[in-house]
């Protein structure tokens, strides 16, 4: 069964808004009816949409960590050569930090918010993100063991995710390229050993 277009968007409105107000002010610092308010809905209405706060929120992260799996499985796949697999990984998890700084915010802080099994379902997606990058890394360092590739992934995640501390302070361009050339010069020295 098909969920009605209208319904769909109406879910992602509500998802959007919902990331907003809790990147800003936490998951527990918002209400159902803020987050109805904010769609021009009432509080009650947004339960036929979602069962409650943490499922929104579970929907949310999900939605979010498949999104960046499936585009990371697609670029590992579709690159002529690692080089450029390793360029597009970069330039796709930049362009999504970037363009949803309260997504990378509420993911990177209410997943202990979210029940289980959900939870786990997220933790699994974001296992399967990290190892198209360190699959991509280890065909460029094949010497490299992967219990290093796998920690200096998750150092450029850290690099890459802090812009919704600094996005807006440069022109979007040159802070996607200023953080692609960090990206690239912190993968190189984490696994050269510098």
């Amino acid at each position: 069964m098909t969920v009605p277009t209208r319904n769909r968007s109406r879910r992602a409105e509500i998802l959007d808004a919902a990331a907003s107000l809790f990147a800003a002010r936490g998951f527990h610092g918002v209400s159902i009816e803020e987050i109805g308010s904010a769609v021009g809905i009432s509080g009650p209405a947004l339960y036929r949409h979602f069962s409650n706060k943490s499922a929104l929120l579970a929907e949310m992260l999900l939605d979010v960590s498949e999104r960046l799996r499936a585009s990371a499985a697609r670029v590992a796949t579709e690159a002529p050569g690692p080089e450029e697999a390793m360029d597009a990984l970069i330039a796709g998890h930049t362009a999504f930090a970037l363009d949803h700084p309260s997504l990378i915010t509420v993911q990177g802080r209410e997943l202990d918010n979210v029940p289980e099994p959900a939870r786990r379902g997220i933790r699994r997606l974001q296992r399967l993100y990290v190892e198209e990058w360190v699959t991509v890394l280890s065909e460029l360092h094949p010497s490299c063991p992967p219990p290093r590739l796998r920690a200096a992934v998750h150092a450029v995640f850290g690099l890459l995710n802090s812009t919704p501390h600094s996005a807006g302070e440069l022109p979007r361009e040159e802070m996607a390229a200023l953080l692609h050339g960090l990206a690239r010069s912190a993968l190189n020295a984490v696994v050269s050993g510098r």
